[in-house]
């Protein structure tokens, strides 16, 4: 067995964990805004709901990128492009660190976000090539998860960082991790390509086929519902639940272990069938998720309850993704080989158009109802969730029977 087959076997080895680390350090970057909010709004002189408009900006430049990007990506060397948009992204955290007003802040974080979604997507692409198709979902599930121990070590480090040396410093921690990451790429990621040979714009019918429009449309809907109260999170557990400013660090550390709880158990979710079934099996997981998000407005006059309940949210946070990726990868497997990139960047895509519409309805909840009515509202969102994951059921049937006939 060749050395490379040998690492293979082994789920931890050198290149998934590179590039695990990888989707922590675009998950601390893109998150770390939510953790230091309050701190950024001091720095430069602009209220906390003007830097909570920076994760929705940050979501509305990833989403409609991420599918072009990841396309454009297909068809040039993989490792060359994977490092030279580490760079790029590189180049936005620095902008982030030296930005001398607001302004500078928007151009660093626009920087960031035309990078991040086709980073994910490419990432995604090398699971055939450092490990075995048993792993797959668990593969799936471990880059994703490397956004919630971001939630779990890095906002909280990066906020500890932040209240003792300053804002800035958070951004130089990242900046530093960064150049680490780009030396162990260098050295472990495979140089191999699978350059697509069909053209660009063939590669979007893939968007014409009515499962994928739905699996977008349900992530898009869970995402959106989270982030209605997650881009407040901090002043959430300050104001309502009434933690002190010294413990914040440690209720985000608490919050992001649920997260990455969350996103683990959603690999297991998404080994429950092929294509479009692990996804209709979060229905009735949106429906819980709804009716607990509703209830975030008793937090306001039992702080106890709230925390405890945010605890439960943060583990409901991720548990559709590895079955919505799934969903995508083995639609375009089925019916659309050409757009594997392109399928491999949807999940990103989609969750953050939900990032934006759910923290830019956030903002607005926030701005003229108050922090109390944010789980109300994103409960509705969850509720569409329901109705679009309902509309997959058919689907899931006929490819039972088609995965059946190809095992038979």
């Amino acid at each position: 067995m060749a050395k490379s087959d040998v690492a293979k076997e082994r789920f931890f080895n050198l290149p998934v964990i590179v590039l695990i680390s990888l989707s922590f350090m675009l998950g601390m970057s893109e998150f770390i805004v939510v953790g230091i909010l309050p701190d950024i709004a001091a720095g430069l002189k602009v209220s906390e709901v003007t830097v909570g408009n920076l994760v929705s900006l940050f979501a509305f430049v990833y989403a409609p990128v991420t599918p072009l990007g990841s396309a454009l990506s297909a068809r040039f060397p993989r490792f060359a492009t994977h490092l030279t948009l580490v760079g790029v992204f590189l180049i936005g955290n620095v902008l982030c660190a030296f930005a001398s007003n607001y302004g500078v802040l928007v151009v660093a974080r626009i920087l960031i976000a035309l990078v991040s979604g086709t980073l994910v997507a490419i990432a995604m692409t090398y699971a055939p090539d450092v490990t075995t198709e048993q792993y797959r979902t668990k593969f799936i599930a471990w880059v994703f998860s490397g956004f919630s121990i971001a939630s779990v070590v890095g906002v909280p480090v990066g906020t500890w960082v932040a209240n003792t040396f300053g804002w800035r410093w958070t951004f130089h921690l990242v900046n530093v991790l960064t150049v680490v990451l780009i030396v162990l790429m260098v050295m472990v990621l495979p140089r191999n390509s699978h350059i697509v040979k069909i053209g660009f714009l063939p590669q979007f019918r893939l968007f014409f086929d009515r499962r994928i429009q739905l699996g977008v449309l349900a992530v898009v809907f869970g995402a959106a519902a989270t982030y209605v109260f997650y881009t407040y999170l901090t002043p959430i557990m300050r104001d309502e639940v009434h933690v002190p400013e010294q413990y914040l660090s440690v209720g985000l550390v608490i919050f992001g272990a649920a997260c990455l709880w969350s996103n683990l158990y959603g690999g297991k979710l998404a080994d429950r069938g092929r294509g479009v079934e692990p996804l209709t099996h979060i229905r009735p997981i949106y429906c819980a998720h709804a009716v607990l998000m509703a209830s975030l407005i008793v937090t306001h006059w039992v702080p106890v309850y709230g925390a405890l309940l945010l605890v439960v949210l943060g583990m409901f946070m991720y548990l559709q993704n590895s079955a919505s990726q799934v969903l995508y990868m083995d639609v375009a497997s089925q019916s659309h080989p050409g757009s594997l990139n392109l399928a491999a960047s949807l999940n990103s895509m989609s969750f953050n158009i939900g990032i934006a519409v759910g923290s830019a309805v956030g903002g607005l909840v926030n701005a003229y109802l108050g922090l109390m009515w944010l789980g109300p509202v994103g409960a509705i969102f969850l509720l569409c969730a329901v109705g679009v994951t309902t509309l997959l059921r058919p689907f899931a049937a006929r490819e039972r029977d088609f995965y059946a006939k190809q095992q038979a």
